[in-house]
């Protein structure tokens, strides 16, 4: 079979997960014919992505979110005003994909949380039948748990969730934890898609803290708790396109690299991030206690979530104390292993299925979108 990626490139987490399944695909003798990355001013596609996809990649305006002036959380109201001005430019991108789909001869579409793909079904209904995967559709399930939050923000997570599945065949959920389908939303819970060579490391127990984040308001942050515990080593990575900076013996911010982010990973003592699914998988899979810094509400909710299935602790801000403290009585939770080894055989019986009724899903989605509207 022949399939085409559409891709979020905000973060890494959705890039992993392209990189993942096309491995899988190709070892199971599938093709991905191309992939398409969704691209802003404030984006920079990150060198292991390019390294590691076979396909083509190639890239469109999308949507992005933007973060408040102390560059940490979110902005909804800058990012909505930002999006909204850049409208037409998005209606081009839509066109893009179209042809695209059209054109590249898949019998399947993956899309991996990217808005206008699910606008471009909505508004031209392709016949290549899409296949929507991401942690996010898990907030869609009717037993998903929600953090107490403000609840017009988990409204607008949940909307734009709906959004981007706009006429898909099957909306697939990942999960940290095993829980039953929801048929009635169109969404099968299945495991992390993690890289094999998240597999292949050897844990074991250093003298650092190892952390990531993608707003670098959060610089400050760490550096002040440094400035106080300067004998603790710390290695951040950040997303920015920046050199390396020593700030001393004991402190380097990196960018990100996705071979020694894995690495580094394996032998810290402790993980800190700012809640984004995949790292945490990662974090969970080699049995690292992690602390969760949410920068935005569907952070929030991945933090929540994740505490629930054991993986640590939440914070407002990167106070690595309560993480050290934490870590001493941390146990890692071996059932998380178990449920990410599984993945492979889940999504290729579920890729492979027969897809002869996906139109009537394209008519069923518009009453999701009436409920929110």
């Amino acid at each position: 079979m022949k399939f085409l990626f559409i891709v979020q490139g905000e973060g890494r987490g959705h890039l992993t997960q392209a990189i993942t399944l096309e491995e899988i695909l190709r070892r199971n003798g599938h093709e991905v014919v191309e992939v398409l990355v969704g691209k802003s001013s404030s984006r920079r596609l990150p060198g292991f992505f390019n390294r590691n996809i076979h396909a083509p990649v190639k890239r469109f305006v999308s949507p992005n979110f933007l973060p408040t002036p102390a560059n940490k959380r979110v902005s909804l109201m800058r990012s909505v005003a930002y999006n909204l001005v850049k409208l037409p430019v998005y209606i081009n991108s839509i066109n893009y994909i179209r042809q695209r789909i059209e054109a590249s001869g898949a019998d399947r579409v993956i899309n991996f949380y990217e808005l206008l793909t699910g606008l471009t079904y909505f508004l031209f209904r392709p016949s290549v039948p899409q296949i929507c995967i991401g942690h996010q559709y898990l907030f869609l399930h009717k037993s998903f748990e929600f953090p107490k939050a403000d609840k017009v923000s988990l409204a607008l997570l949940k909307f734009f969730t709906v959004l981007t599945s706009l006429g898909a065949k099957e909306r697939l959920a990942l999960s940290f934890r095993y829980m039953k389908d929801d048929p009635q939303n169109n969404i099968r819970v299945i495991p992390p898609l993690l890289r094999k060579e998240v597999t292949l490391h050897e844990p074991y127990s250093g003298d650092y803290i190892h952390g990531y984040m993608v707003n670098a308001g959060f610089s400050e942050n760490v550096m002040k708790w440094h400035r106080q515990h300067p004998r603790i080593p710390l290695r951040w990575d950040k997303w920015e396109e920046e050199p390396v900076k020593r700030v001393d013996n004991t402190l380097s911010f990196y960018q990100l690299d996705d071979v020694e982010f894995l690495r580094q990973m394996a032998g810290c003592k402790a993980y800190a991030s700012t809640a984004g699914f995949e790292s945490v998988c990662e974090a969970m899979y080699l049995g690292k206690p992690i602390l969760m810094v949410p920068a935005h509400i569907e952070q929030d909710c991945n933090a929540y979530d994740a505490e629930k299935s054991g993986a640590g602790i939440i914070s407002s801000d990167f106070n690595l104390q309560q993480l050290l403290e934490f870590a001493k009585d941390y146990h890692p939770n071996r059932d998380f292993v178990y449920w990410v080894r599984g993945a492979e055989y889940t999504l290729l019986n579920l890729l492979e299925s027969d897809s002869s009724n996906y139109q009537q899903v394209l008519f069923n989605e518009m009453y999701l979108v009436e409920e929110f509207i």
